[in-house]
C-alpha cells in the first residue's frame, strides 16, 4: 500500500488557502507543527445551483503537474507532485487529524476532489463521510468509495459550464488530476436584505452581501493528513 504523509513540522507541503476567483492563494499559517484554517472563509459561487452548491475553501493542494511560482511561494514544496504519489483515489482513505471550533450553520468538514475530463473540471463532494472536528484533537478517517450516494456532484454555476461540470465519479476517482480541497459543505449562504434577482444568478457575497450566521465560522487546525492508496495509479 501507498501512503502520504503530511505533519506540517516544516512549512505547508504544498497545501494552500484559496482566497477568491479574484486574487492569488494565499499562505496558511502553521503553529507548532499544525496547520490553521482560519475563517472566515470565501463563499465560492462557482458552482452554485443549477450546480451542486455553495462551498467554503479551507485549504487546497494541486495532485499532479508543475505549480506556478506564485503558487510555490506561499505553498511550499509540494510533497504529493514531487512524491509522485497517485492520483487514483478510488477507495483511498484519508485521515485528518483535526481540532477547532465552528459555528458551522449545518455544514461539514468534509474532502472535495477534482479531476479534468475532457477539458472539463468535474469536482464531488464526499458528503456522505466526513470530518469530525473539537476543541480536543480528534483523528477521522474517510473512504473515496465508488459509490455516488456518498458523493454530491458540485456541477457548475450557470455562466461557468465552459471550465466547470459533472464526469462520471468513477473516471474522476481514478485520475483526481487537478487537486483536492479540505471544505465545509453544503453551504447555504442568505442574503441580507432586498438584492433586486436570483441569488444564484448573482455572486454570493461578492453581488450581494449575506447574512454571517448563514455560513461556517470558526477555525479548523489540522496536524496531519494521511491518505492510504488501495490500488495503483492510472
Amino acid at each position: 500500500m501507498t501512503s502520504y504523509f503530511e505533519e506540517f513540522d516544516d512549512d505547508p507541503g504544498g497545501w494552500m488557502r484559496v482566497a477568491n476567483n479574484f486574487d492569488p492563494p494565499t499562505a496558511l499559517p502553521i503553529r507548532n507543527g499544525a496547520v490553521r484554517c482560519q475563517g472566515p472563509w470565501w463563499v465560492d459561487y462557482n458552482h452554485a445551483p443549477p450546480g451542486g452548491g455553495y462551498l467554503q475553501l479551507l485549504m487546497a493542494m494541486v495532485t499532479h503537474g508543475p505549480t506556478t511560482e506564485a503558487v510555490r511561494e506561499v505553498s511550499g514544496k509540494n510533497r504529493f507532485t514531487a512524491g509522485i504519489y497517485p492520483t487514483n483515489f478510488t477507495n483511498a482513505r484519508m485521515t485528518l487529524r483535526t481540532r477547532g471550533e465552528l459555528e458551522a450553520a449545518g455544514t461539514k468538514l468534509s474532502l472535495l476532489i477534482q479531476g479534468s475530463v475532457d477539458g472539463i473540471t468535474s469536482g464531488w463532494v464526499l458528503s456522505g463521510d466526513t470530518f469530525a472536528v473539537n476543541s480536543e484533537w480528534t483523528e477521522t478517517t474517510v473512504t473515496a468509495k465508488p459509490d455516488p450516494a456518498l458523493w454530491t456532484s458540485i456541477g457548475s454555476r450557470h455562466d461557468r459550464t465552459d471550465t466547470y461540470g459533472e464526469k462520471p465519479l468513477i473516471t474522476v476517482l481514478g485520475n483526481v488530476n487537478v487537486n483536492i480541497h479540505i471544505i465545509m459543505f453544503p453551504v447555504k449562504p442568505r442574503p441580507m436584505g432586498e438584492i433586486g434577482g436570483d441569488p444564484h444568478m448573482l455572486r454570493a457575497g461578492r453581488d450581494y452581501p449575506i447574512w454571517p450566521s448563514s455560513i461556517a465560522q470558526g477555525y479548523v487546525e489540522i496536524d496531519r493528513v494521511q491518505i492510504d492508496f488501495a490500488g495503483a495509479n492510472n
